[in-house]
């Protein structure tokens, strides 16, 4: 990256949208001066300047959620920036994986729905929960007695759901089909969370597939 082609404002500063890789989720909003910048460059990880202190900071520095960088972009007008990253943990201090997790739509709306469908937000949500639940265990839940079961009793499950699925598309049902495909999208997530497999890490395939010099 020319550092030169970048518009700083007149606090030496530039706005920095911060994107899990994986989701394309936004996590945070900060601002980068030209030495947050530079260190994010070398470290590979985000560094920013803080308005308030007027210090840098490196992210994750404290609470060990750091974010690597996998791509830093620059606007057509040099003056704003986008910073691809694999977060380590959550990128709020509340705890939450993204500083917007408040809406300002009725969530009831078609259009508060399919944003988040598109930001992965159910299969995000379904993922923390099985982990709490791996974690937790709590008594009578199915998750839990999966766990408890083990590898070989959530194979069994993918597989029967992913027979199920078969079933319902040779049968031409769509009400069926997507009842049976959440089935098996739920027993891989679980199984997933057995091999300690990040869903994030799926996605990425997912995207280096659509790369065309991939080859695919």
């Amino acid at each position: 990256m020319n550092i030169g082609k970048l518009k700083f404002d007149a606090n030496g500063l530039i706005p920095a949208v911060v994107q899990d890789v994986s989701t394309r989720q936004v996590l945070t909003v900060a601002y980068m001066n030209k030495e947050s910048l530079e260190k994010s460059l070398e470290t590979k990880e985000t560094w920013f300047f803080s308005r308030s202190r007027q210090e840098l900071w490196h992210k994750g520095a404290t609470s060990g959620n750091t974010q690597r960088i996998v791509e830093l972009k620059y606007d057509c007008d040099g003056d704003a920036l986008v910073v691809l990253v694999d977060p380590a943990g959550p990128a709020c201090h509340t705890g939450a994986d993204s500083c917007f997790s408040e809406s300002l739509m009725d969530k009831s709306s078609p259009v508060s729905e399919s944003t988040a469908l598109t930001d992965f937000a159910v299969m995000l949500e379904l993922e923390k929960t099985i982990r709490e639940r791996e974690r937790e265990m709590p008594e009578g839940a199915y998750t839990t007695y999966l766990f408890e079961k083990g590898v070989d009793k959530i194979l069994k499950k993918v597989g029967e759901e992913a027979a199920e699925v078969i079933i319902a598309a040779k049968n031409r049902d769509p009400e069926e089909l997507k009842w049976e495909a959440a089935d098996l999208l739920y027993h891989l997530m679980v199984l997933l969370q057995e091999q300690k497999l990040p869903l994030k890490n799926v996605l990425e395939v997912l995207n280096e597939r659509k790369n065309p010099s991939a080859g695919k």
